[in-house]
């Protein structure tokens, strides 16, 4: 897509044609995905090897939309605790508009190992 990290709060994202959609216009996929991995990696910045993350919920306002020139999204931690993370993000135009305002809820959980596989018996079939 494009994404240009300057540091775990910040996400940069130049406007080019394959990112319009069929109305002419930056499509709001685009600044979802941005205010989406902005916000993980605001919230990864402040966890510890033994954690992770998975987004719970996203609400995002579309002010304004733009059709060409860079964007930037940029996120504040506003809240973490052992478990849930509260995060608020903007993306505005490089000619200063604010296009997109959106807050969002992480889960934070302990890392677990990846589960054993257990090899199926000759003979036998897979479920399905």
């Amino acid at each position: 897509m494009g994404l240009r990290w300057e540091d775990p709060e910040t996400v940069r994202l130049e406007i080019r044609p394959e990112l319009i959609n069929r109305g002419g216009l930056l499509s709001g996929v685009v600044t979802y995905a941005m205010v989406d991995y902005c916000m993980g990696s605001t919230l990864w910045a402040h966890t510890t090897p033994e954690e992770r993350i998975a987004t719970i919920t996203i609400s995002i306002n579309y002010i304004q939309t733009a059709t060409e020139g860079e964007i930037v999204c940029r996120t504040v931690l506003d809240r973490r605790n052992r478990r849930i993370g509260i995060l608020r993000s903007e993306i505005h135009h490089d000619d200063g508009r604010l296009l997109v305002t959106a807050i969002g809820s992480y889960s934070i959980f302990p890392a677990r190992g990846r589960p054993p596989v257990t090899p199926i018996p000759e003979g036998a079939h897979e479920p399905r």
